[in-house]
């Protein structure tokens, strides 16, 4: 699925630092901001 600048990002789910899953239309309407630093093993 492509996506262009301006489009609402489907829903989905990732794992938290906290051992919880996060959905991303749980906090819809409020900034999201994602992280990844691959292989650096530090919980941001």
């Amino acid at each position: 699925m492509k996506l262009n600048v301006g489009d609402k990002a489907p829903n989905f789910t990732l794992p938290s630092h906290l051992d919880k899953d996060v959905e991303l239309d749980s906090p819809r309407g409020k900034t999201t901001v994602l992280v990844f630093f691959p292989l650096a093993w530090t919980p941001i």
